[in-house]
C-alpha cells in the first residue's frame, strides 16, 4: 500500500474573519458527504502543506485544513513587522477552530496533527470533547515549559557547539536567562537585519537538533523561504515564551477528559526535539489511546510513520460520528 493517497485539490476554500483584523485561510478536500476531519498543522507558525491532504482517503473523508493566525495564507502575515501578536494566542486559535466548525456545519470531527499541532488539538479536544470523534497524532507534544526548556537548552548537551552558537544569538545580558523570550524580543526589533539574523540562528539550531535523524532533508527549518522562516520564528518564540498560555502539565492532567475518544499516538523513538516520554505519559493518562513507537523515525518522520498515520485514518474512516 502506498504511504499516502494521490494529491488532491480543495473543492471549497475561503478566508474566515475571526476578528481583530485576522483572516484565517481554510479549505475542504475529499468527499463533501464524507466523515469530517480537521488537520491541525505544527510550528506554531508553519502553515498547512498540500501533502497533509494526502493522509486522508478522499472518497471517505471530508477533510478540513486551515492556516493558523499569522502564517501560511492567513492574513495579516507575521513576517510583516507591523503585524501585532497580541491577538495570537492558544485561546484565539481554539476559538478559531470552533468558529470554523460552526461555519462548515460540522457536529463532530476527527482531529489529526503532530508536533505543535498535537498540543493545539489536545487543548481543543479537552475543551470540546463532545465535538471530537477520534484523534490521530504523529509526534506528541504538550508544550510544557519543561519540554520547551529541553528543546532550547537541555538537548544542547548533545550539540554543544551548535547550542553555543544559538545562545550567542541573543544579547550577552540574556544568555544566562530565558533564551526563547530573548529571541521573541529580537523578532520584534524594528531593524529587519536583527530579525533576519535571529530567525536564521533559531532555524539553524532547530536543524541541528534534528540532524541525527535518518529521514527527511537536512534543513527542514533553514530551507524555508525567508517570509516563512520569519513568521515561523516570530510566532513560535512568542508562543513558547508564554508556555503556550497553558498551565504546566495541564494537558496531561486533563487527559482524563478524553475518555471515550479513541486515539492513536505515533512517535519516533529517535525524536530528540520532542522525546518519547511525553507520548508515554499521555498514553498512560488516556486509556483509549494506542501508543505506537516507530523505531526508525524522529521528529521529521519516515515512510513508516506516514503509512501508519494513513492506516489509522483508514481504520477510523469506517466509523461514522454519532
Amino acid at each position: 500500500m502506498p504511504e499516502l493517497y494521490p494529491p488532491i485539490e480543495p473543492y471549497e476554500q475561503g478566508m474566515l474573519d475571526v476578528g481583530d483584523g485576522n483572516l484565517v485561510y481554510w479549505e475542504v478536500c475529499g468527499n463533501p458527504e464524507g466523515k469530517p476531519a480537521l488537520y491541525v498543522h505544527g510550528g506554531p507558525g508553519s502553515g498547512c502543506t498540500t501533502r497533509a491532504r494526502q493522509y486522508f482517503d478522499p472518497d471517505r473523508y471530508r477533510v478540513v485544513l486551515f492556516d493558523q493566525r499569522g502564517c501560511g495564507r492567513s492574513t495579516p502575515h507575521a513576517a510583516d513587522p507591523a503585524f501585532g501578536m497580541h491577538h495570537n494566542t492558544t485561546g484565539h486559535l481554539l476559538a478559531d477552530m470552533e468558529q470554523l466548525r460552526h461555519q462548515l456545519g460540522i457536529e463532530r470531527w476527527l482531529l489529526c496533527g503532530g508536533s505543535w499541532g498535537s498540543t493545539l488539538l489536545l487543548a481543543y479536544a479537552e475543551l470540546h470533547p463532545h465535538r471530537v470523534s477520534e484523534i490521530v497524532i504523529d509526534g506528541v507534544t504538550t508544550t510544557r515549559r519543561s519540554e520547551i526548556d529541553w528543546l532550547y537548552r537541555g538537548v544542547g548537551r548533545f550539540f554543544p557547539e551548535q547550542w553555543e552558537r544559538f545562545r550567542s544569538g541573543v544579547p550577552e545580558a540574556d544568555r544566562a536567562g530565558d533564551l526563547v523570550a530573548s529571541y521573541a524580543r529580537l523578532m520584534t526589533d524594528p531593524d529587519p537585519a536583527v530579525r533576519e539574523r535571529a530567525a536564521t540562528e533559531w532555524c539553524r539550531w532547530e536543524d541541528a537538533v534534528l540532524s541525527l535523524e535518518p529521514h527527511g532533508g537536512p534543513t527542514p527549518y533553514s530551507g524555508r523561504p525567508s517570509a516563512g522562516r520569519i513568521a515561523l520564528v516570530r510566532i513560535a518564540s512568542h508562543y513558547f515564551a508564554h508556555g503556550a498560555w497553558l498551565e504546566e502539565g495541564a494537558l496531561l492532567r486533563g487527559a482524563g477528559g478524553l475518555k471515550g475518544i479513541p486515539g492513536v499516538l505515533l512517535h519516533g523513538r529517535l525524536d530528540m526535539s520532542s522525546p518519547l516520554d511525553t507520548a508515554w505519559e499521555l498514553s498512560r493518562a488516556w486509556p483509549e489511546a494506542e501508543l505506537v513507537v516507530i523505531g526508525d523515525a524522529g521528529h521529521k518522520g519516515s515512510k513508516t510513520v506516514r503509512a501508519r498515520v494513513r492506516g489509522a485514518l483508514d481504520r477510523f474512516a469506517s466509523t461514522l460520528p454519532e
